[in-house]
């Protein structure tokens, strides 16, 4: 589909790109066949997607898997879908927010589908729930079996980062799941252009988790004060970060095997497991409890 086409459609139905929305409509084909062949589809496959915009990712994947649910917040945007898809009973569209949907609730009221579920989600995120929408779904029980979405390509690369780099979005994705960039995609691919680039960004959900902690909560806690400070040396940025002397944050760094003068963006995700341990012993693990974030 051309620009002209997506702009045309767009007027017949009286609807202008909502950049609140982040609503940049994919118009390149080999980007839509590189999404799909990521997703690894199969005919009996559930597939969610978020922000379906006007189908055009939505038709691959019927073509591709058993069943669909599209999950879409623009009103206008939803009428445009249910006029397009009107005859096709293997898609589900969901008229709400990802980020207030339970997705395993609504696909097994809508399929009762055998257990173990079973579901991959392909969205073309909006920028700005990029972060919440990953968690909201890695975060969900069960979690997709693989997820492939299309997002800012600074962000896919913060997320794939590896030990030197890291942050902790990195952290926070990669406790639940490998992410893999899977190709990049210009600005000139959609409609209209967003002024960054983009890039196919595919995250498989862990089988077996690389690090085991008890309290998630907490460990991310952990995680967040060494990173609140990211240019200081962990002994420095713990510190201040938990409101903990620097002699027990350096001694507890020792216990850890760690030196107490890397950076966070330094520590691989074993690492961060080794320290959360050594600080799971202290005063600071049934506080950190309390007064984690939900």
């Amino acid at each position: 589909m051309k620009a002209r086409e997506v702009r045309a459609i767009l007027e017949a139905h009286g609807v202008r790109p909502r950049k609140g929305l982040g609503q940049n409509f994919l118009l390149d084909e080999t980007v839509l066949d590189r999404i799909v062949e990521a997703a690894q589809l199969e005919p009996q496959d559930i597939v969610v997607e978020i922000g379906p915009g006007l189908g055009a990712l939505t038709a691959r994947l019927l073509e591709h898997a058993g069943h669909v649910v599209a999950v879409e917040l623009d009103d206008k945007l939803v009428e445009i879908l249910r006029r397009r898809f009107a005859s096709e009973d293997r898609l589900l569209l969901v008229h709400d927010d990802i980020l207030r949907v339970n997705v395993p609730q609504v696909i097994r009221e809508w399929l009762s589908p055998p257990e173990p579920l079973r579901y991959k989600v392909v969205a073309n995120l909006p920028y700005s729930i990029t972060s919440p929408a990953i968690n909201h779904l890695l975060e969900s029980r069960p979690p997709p079996e693989r997820i492939v979405l299309l997002v800012q390509r600074e962000v896919a690369e913060r997320i794939a980062a590896r030990p030197g780099d890291m942050n902790l979005l990195a952290v926070r994705v990669q406790l639940y799941g490998q992410p893999r960039i899977v190709a990049r995609v210009p600005a000139s691919a959609f409609y209209p252009r967003p002024k960054v680039e983009s890039a196919v960004l595919e995250i498989v959900p862990h089988v077996i988790p690389p690090v085991r902690v008890e309290d998630v909560r907490g460990f991310m806690r952990l995680v967040e004060a060494g990173f609140r400070q990211r240019r200081k040396q962990l002994r420095n940025a713990l510190a201040a970060g938990l409101s903990l002397p620097k002699q027990e944050v350096e001694r507890l760094l020792e216990a850890a095997n760690i030196d107490s003068r890397r950076r966070a963006e330094t520590l691989s995700l074993q690492e961060w497991e080794q320290l959360y341990r050594a600080f799971a012993s202290t005063t600071w693990a049934s506080t950190s409890a309390k007064g984690a974030p939900g």
